[in-house]
């Protein structure tokens, strides 16, 4: 990987120039009031407005067979023969085969594209960080497990079906050359570059997602919950679109969708400031409702009857061993879950008794769903019965204690401008992360206070 790098890197004195030179070869469509530059942007590489922009107005266009995916890369006839053998759960290995295979090679019809990225060093997902420096920082946040995950199935994944593939290709590939290493750093480039294009509505439910792609230029833009265009599919190509004015000068900015800043940080490696990101969550598991539960039972016959509640929960899927209740910052944004397990949890002998002879509830219309998520939103909280508010409360006070650091101590950290600019990129990151969790589950405690 080395070598690949060192090469990438001599491939001409500007690799963004000789970029928008083969964008233009393919059919890439750049609008004259949009740049890209890597100064005045948020991360390394960024569009910027040279004109004022009006909303709805045609950004760039990129042409079916600019993208690079299963459909376009070289391997494909390989990829398809051995179709079988290469299913798997995340439905990521043709496209990092062949991206495996196009940024090694020489004679890549992507090398202007891949040059942009001579090697993955830029990339600080969770996962490059060592296991005591994410448990450090990150402890509580959810991402140190997710992680964990991710290498555990990265490794089997190549080992289990990468290897023997490749193995059985010489001629394309070289275990010596195509390392696990390279493998782990694709894994992280798709993370953050590629994209998933959206299933039709009525294909939902019936199809399974559609596998990534990498798609140029406007993988370069950056993420805000604010954003300020949007990316368009259609049969023959992809256009972003600004969806409000954009300023001379400002940076155009895309959306990853609606992601909490753990979510940003584990899949992308960075975090929005936590007051800025409007759809930050945290998460709490179901284990600690649970645990809330235990702490008011007052005899063994009441802990009998928690157990039967639990599940019940657990054949109606609304629990589960690593389930997590979601509250963003205007409330529970799993609201049928929590709402239905507090009910059931508070239930008496009678109540559950009844619930269960009458097979539970008919199915949630409109107006139930409503309720609930009213009961449950910021406004609705408060008023909840005396009992549920005690379950919520003592559940978010686990998951607060569950953090590594403090959360005043947190607070003293991001206010002191001087002391925030010493720490290390990764350290900011993850206070930015730990800190928004902790003032969504500190607004839930005071919510819920008797």
């Amino acid at each position: 990987m080395a070598t690949d790098a060192k090469r990438l890197k001599t491939e001409g004195s500007d690799p963004l120039q000789s970029f928008l030179q083969w964008c233009e070869g393919v059919g890439l469509k750049l609008n004259n009031k949009v740049y890209i530059s890597k100064e005045g942007t948020v991360a390394e590489y960024g569009m910027l407005a040279k004109e004022d922009i009006d909303e709805g107005e045609l950004l760039f266009t990129i042409p079916r067979t600019a993208l690079l995916q299963q459909g376009t890369t070289k391997v494909l006839a390989v990829l398809e023969e051995g179709k079988a053998s290469l299913e798997n759960t995340s439905g990521w290995v043709p496209l990092l085969l062949a991206l495996m295979y196009e940024y090694t090679s020489p004679q890549s019809h992507w090398r202007p594209y891949l040059s942009l990225w001579p090697d993955f060093t830029a990339l600080d997902h969770p996962m490059f960080w060592s296991k005591d420096e994410r448990d450090r920082l990150l402890k509580g946040t959810g991402i140190p497990e997710a992680v964990d995950t991710d290498l555990t199935n990265i490794q089997k994944e190549y080992k289990d079906i990468v290897l023997p593939f490749i193995t059985l290709h010489p001629d394309l590939w070289d275990p010596a050359r195509h390392t696990l290493d390279l493998y782990r750093s694709l894994v992280a480039f798709v993370m953050a570059y590629s994209f998933q294009e959206p299933l039709d509505e009525d294909e939902e439910d019936e199809k399974d997602p559609n596998p990534p792609m990498m798609v140029p230029i406007a993988d370069m833009l950056n993420h805000v919950s604010n954003h300020n265009a949007n990316l368009e599919y259609t049969p023959e190509c992809l256009k972003m679109v600004s969806v409000r004015s954009i300023r001379k000068g400002e940076e155009v900015f895309n959306t990853y969708g609606q992601m909490a800043n753990w979510q940003l940080l584990h899949m992308y490696g960075f975090a929005e400031p936590y007051q800025s990101n409007s759809n930050d969550t945290a998460d709490i598991p179901m284990s600690n409702v649970y645990k809330a539960a235990v702490q008011v039972t007052r005899s063994e016959a009441e802990q009998r009857l928690l157990v039967e509640k639990w599940s019940l929960l657990c054949e109606m899927e609304m629990v589960g061993d690593k389930g997590v209740f979601i509250f963003g910052k205007s409330g529970s944004l799993t609201d049928t879950e929590m709402y239905t397990t507090l009910k059931i949890l508070c239930m008496s002998v009678e109540e559950f008794e009844d619930f269960r002879e009458n097979e539970g509830w008919e199915e949630a219309d409109d107006d139930d769903e409503e309720k609930m998520l009213q009961a449950l939103s910021n406004e609705g909280l408060p008023s909840l019965p005396p009992l549920w508010r005690r379950l919520v409360h003592a559940a978010a006070r686990f998951t607060l204690d569950s953090y590594g650091e403090d959360m005043q101590k947190d607070k003293v950290l991001l206010e002191d401008k001087d002391g925030y600019a010493k720490l290390s990129s990764r350290q900011r990151r993850a206070l930015q992360v730990r800190y928004g969790q902790k003032t969504i589950l500190h607004q839930l405690l005071e919510l819920t206070k008797p």
